[in-house]
């Protein structure tokens, strides 16, 4: 049994800035599940491009709103608490918050922890 506690990972390797707020790796690599679970939290106001070329990844919105946009086909979508993406095709989309926003998310495969974002907005395969 894996137990954490998100406390415990503020301020430590797991705990991740980037330029639009934080993501907690609650689950990585090294846990050996086989996907990799984060708490993540964007800032108000904000606008992120992403484009998982090498994982796929499944959010649950907890907390917050704005607009999710898929880029490739000028989808776009309400984000609020409740709601559910994945990206199963590797789409590039963009996130733009209106108020604070807060996600579950799931990689596949499991990240080791320490990505940073590519300049296209992809996480590299470690």
């Amino acid at each position: 049994m894996i137990v954490t506690y998100k406390e415990d990972l503020v301020g430590g390797p797991r705990h991740r800035k980037v330029s639009t707020g934080t993501s907690l790796r609650m689950l990585t690599r090294e846990d050996g599940v086989g996907f990799s679970f984060h708490d993540t939290e964007l800032e108000a106001g904000t606008t992120t491009t992403l484009q998982y070329k090498n994982h796929i990844e499944a959010n649950y919105i907890i907390d917050g709103t704005g607009e999710l946009e898929n880029l490739e086909t000028g989808e776009v979508f309400e984000v609020r608490p409740g709601m559910t993406y994945t990206l199963n095709k590797h789409d590039r989309h963009q996130m733009r918050t209106i108020t604070k926003v807060r996600i579950i998310c799931v990689f596949t495969p499991a990240l080791v922890g320490t990505e940073v974002h590519d300049e296209d907005g992809s996480y590299p395969l470690l």
